[in-house]
């Protein structure tokens, strides 16, 4: 394989539907990995979401090839009229991103989706809505558009002309469900961790930090929309059965709007309001060193001179990203991932 600095990277990070059953998950991997010039960085399970999300990323056509794999394998193991867990999720592979890491540019990478999409659509009959950077029509840009309703809902979604997918059979298919696929930049997946087991008031927290905030109705029975706090934001309440704790799950899709330490503070100061405490967080995945850098010198303020991992062992701390289990940088930081994978 090229030096890092030469290669061209595409990232995907597909979530399965799956996190319960070892056997599928650890199919699933094997089938990714065979593939050459592909590397995984990262695998997070989780029991209660049911769900499990494979982070690999390598040369661009080889990370289509094993994408499709992937897929496949879930296709043929996944039953989603079975499946149960607290995750949104419409689908056996749910939603399917593909990210630009170097030498590869986001135009490039739509063209890409698409084709994959196609694959999927006609070789295992399952519909494909395309996303992101890949949205075909406006109001599919947003996953939690294309997601709502979920897998109890897609007869009647598929059913209506406006949400014929992309691609694909506009039929349900009722083992597989259907796939979200597009392009999209880097995206950090970070849950708060509350001390309390109250899905509604994580899902209050939630209403308010998220971009798209929340419906309060006014003193003559109109609903209005009350914006959130943080741009870029897209965030849920629940309860993790595992960790006895419920969590404001966030999806952050804009780091230079939004960074990852301020979405931690403005959780954990609008928790203060209905009075519960943030213990900590838990990333899901892996994210970019910046992210790691901006928050351990906002909590240091600027007083030293410290170096890069002391500046990364201070977000560890002041996020709390080993409350719920051991957090390894070497093996959560994009940058030092990548450089092991293609130097």
């Amino acid at each position: 394989m090229e030096s890092y600095s030469k290669s061209r990277i595409l990232e995907c990070v597909p979530n399965f539907s799956e996190g319960r059953d070892i056997l599928i998950i650890n199919e699933i991997i094997k089938n990714i990995e065979i593939v050459k010039d592909v590397k995984i960085l990262h695998t997070d399970i989780g029991f209660d979401a049911n769900r499990t999300v494979i982070t690999f990323a390598g040369e661009p056509d080889a990370v289509i090839k094993a994408a499709f794999n992937g897929v496949q394998v879930a296709s043929k193991r996944i039953d989603m009229s079975l499946h149960k867990g607290t995750h949104p999720r419409i689908g056996s592979t749910d939603v399917l991103p593909l990210v630009p890491i170097r030498n590869i540019s986001i135009e490039e990478v739509v063209k890409m989706s698409y084709k994959l999409a196609n694959r999927i659509g006609e070789e295992l009959q399952i519909p494909v809505y395309c996303y992101e950077k890949s949205a075909k029509l406006p109001e599919r840009v947003r996953l939690e558009n294309i997601r709502k309703g979920e897998y109890e809902g897609l007869p009647l979604i598929i059913a209506n002309p406006q949400w014929r997918p992309d691609y694909g059979p506009a039929t349900f298919n009722s083992k597989s469900g259907a796939t979200v696929l597009g392009a999209r930049h880097i995206l950090i997946a970070f849950n708060v961790n509350i001390d309390t087991n109250s899905v509604e008031i994580a899902s209050k927290i939630a209403s308010r930090v998220r971009e798209s905030g929340r419906l309060e109705t006014d003193g003559t029975g109109n609903k209005k929309r009350i914006p959130g706090l943080l741009k870029g934001i897209k965030a849920i309440g629940w309860y993790i059965e595992e960790y006895k704790k419920a969590q404001v799950s966030m999806n952050i899709t804009d780091i230079q709007q939004t960074s990852l330490h301020k979405s931690f503070e403005t959780v954990k100061k609008v928790a203060e309001e209905f009075g519960v405490k943030v213990t900590g967080s838990e990333l899901v995945g892996l994210a970019p060193l910046i992210a790691f850098i901006e928050a351990g010198k906002f909590y240091d303020k600027g007083k030293s001179n410290f170096s890069e991992k002391d500046l990364i062992n201070i977000t560890i701390e002041k996020l709390g990203l080993d409350e719920l289990k051991p957090f390894d940088p070497d093996k959560r930081i994009l940058e030092y991932l990548f450089e092991k994978s293609y130097l």
